[in-house]
């Protein structure tokens, strides 16, 4: 899928093998932006693209083609669940971009693209667990047609209890958004 930016080309697919390091690389880097805004004691490492592809869903990269050539500048990692009614569920568990690149429109491309790629699998909605209040958080995603919801399954609410038990509240007010795909 080949997406134009408002100044940039993005060429966005299906993540391969070859592209792993690429992707714990921008983990790693846009997490800064994380450890910047809350100076924490202690951050966990970017997680290994290998455990992302065996926690089940898709995983896109995006290629930026810039006049140095193409690079993978970011990624999305979207997870596959069913909730308490046998439905199934698509949740944005991660997009990342490397700080170098961002406001380019690339994080709303692959955002838009992980949308596209949910609905063509006969998704209804989409969900996400982020901050409320960081710019780059809640604010990017309203955006983008999401709005706050409560957990309604059990899936969705492991998730929020899995960041309880991080203690990722200690820096701010977590919310869980959805955006329909219809």
């Amino acid at each position: 899928m080949n997406i134009t930016t408002p100044h940039h080309a993005l060429s966005v697919r299906s993540a391969q093998p070859s592209d792993f390091a690429a992707i714990e690389r921008i983990e790693a880097a846009a997490d800064q932006l994380f450890i910047e805004a809350f100076a924490p004691a202690h951050w966990p490492p970017a997680t290994p693209a290998v455990d992302r592809l065996e926690q089940g869903g898709f995983l896109l990269v995006g290629e930026a083609c810039e006049a140095r050539g193409a690079e993978i500048v970011g990624f999305v990692h979207v997870l596959e669940a069913q909730d308490d009614r046998g439905s199934g569920i698509a949740h944005l568990e991660q997009v990342s971009v490397l700080p170098g690149h961002g406001k380019r429109g690339y994080g709303r491309a692959l955002v838009e693209a992980a949308m596209h790629e949910a609905r063509g699998l006969g998704y209804a909605e989409l969900t996400l667990r982020t901050y409320a209040d960081l710019p780059w958080n809640a604010p990017f995603y309203r955006g983008l047609g999401f709005t706050e919801t409560a957990p309604n399954c059990a899936f969705l609410m492991e998730l929020e209890d899995a960041e309880r038990a991080e203690g990722l509240e200690q820096y701010g007010r977590r919310v869980q958004m959805t955006a329909p795909l219809t």
